[in-house]
């Protein structure tokens, strides 16, 4: 029996994991080679190592779970002699997001072997580092355009995992990967874990496309409450759409198509809108209950006779 501790090594001395007081961290695995359209898993992984400060947790052995032929890492030849060479790093890491507080990120080349003894290690490192939540994120080529708000979908057994987020109701059959055996391991510990899929436009499914991280990171930031700096992905984002919609112009063929996914998209949009009207939308912000707008008029009214009282 292999013992799943030697394909990893922990980091000594460890960064703190938690904050005082606080509830375990969530994790989130961004694992590339796997569903991973307009780049949206390395994207998401790589725009937070940029814009957060990072500390490794766990490093894990690539030489036993990656297989660098399929991968083949880089090589740099300067002046006839190699000065560089990629390395294919697969760690788990502590964050701090724009508040201080601490989460996990595990990312890095999904591994090629291993999967059962991988799966069962994170899920050991996750029953060890309390965390309270496993989020996993991914990128799927979809037939929708571009100039409409990119969905993201959600799945779990835990609703308080999906929120208000888009959910498909129905059986998908799916080929398997090791961030969806890591839900499946998590979820058979009993431990919280959820997807989230950005719903990328086939026709740039191949580029980067940075709508696909920032819409999977305002998904992650609403379901568990930690702040992104997404600033920078915005800019990319009208950068992207320009260029597109200069392809569009010199390409009028392009253009039609985009049109006709337009036109099904909204039909397909107020077919669901008809069937849940109370749902919020892509695009949208949630609309306050009766309730809620209430205690909002109350609390209004509190603050008028307070002041009232001081003068």
């Amino acid at each position: 029996m292999q013992d799943e501790s030697s394909m990893y090594e922990l980091e000594y001395p460890a960064p703190a994991v938690q904050a005082d007081g606080a509830r375990g961290p969530v994790m989130i695995v961004a694992l590339q080679g796997f569903a991973d359209a307009g780049v949206a898993v390395s994207g998401t992984s790589d725009h937070l190592k940029a814009a957060l400060e990072t500390h490794p947790l766990v490093s894990f052995h690539t030489d036993e779970l990656v297989d660098f032929r399929s991968r083949r890492p880089t090589i740099t030849i300067n002046d006839n002699a190699i000065v560089h060479a990629e390395e294919l790093c697969l760690d788990l890491r502590v964050a701090r997001d724009t508040e201080g507080t601490p989460f996990l990120l595990l990312s890095g080349p999904e591994p090629d072997m291993r999967w059962n003894a991988f799966t069962a290690a994170v899920a050991d490192l996750a029953e060890k580092y309390n965390v309270s939540a496993t989020l996993c994120v991914y990128g799927a080529p979809m037939t929708v355009p571009h100039t409409r708000p990119l969905v993201v979908s959600a799945h779990s057994s835990d609703a308080a995992l999906t929120k208000d987020l888009y959910t498909l109701d129905s059986q998908l059959v799916l080929p398997g990967s090791a961030s969806l055996f890591i839900e499946h391991e998590m979820t058979r510990r009993g431990l919280p874990a959820a997807g989230y899929t950005a719903h990328v436009p086939h026709y740039v499914a191949s580029w980067p496309y940075p709508q696909a991280p920032y819409q999977l990171l305002r998904s992650l930031s609403s379901v568990t409450g930690l702040k992104f700096p997404l600033r920078s992905l915005e800019h990319d984002i009208d950068r992207a759409n320009a260029k597109l919609d200069d392809y569009l112009q010199e390409n009028p063929e392009v253009a039609q198509v985009v049109a006709s996914l337009e036109q099904h998209y909204d039909e397909e949009l107020e077919r669901f809108r008809e069937d849940h009207p109370g749902e919020v939308l892509p695009g949208e912000s949630a609309i306050p209950s009766g309730e809620e707008i209430g205690k909002e008029f109350e609390r209004f009214l509190a603050e008028i006779e307070d002041g009232s009282d001081s003068e």
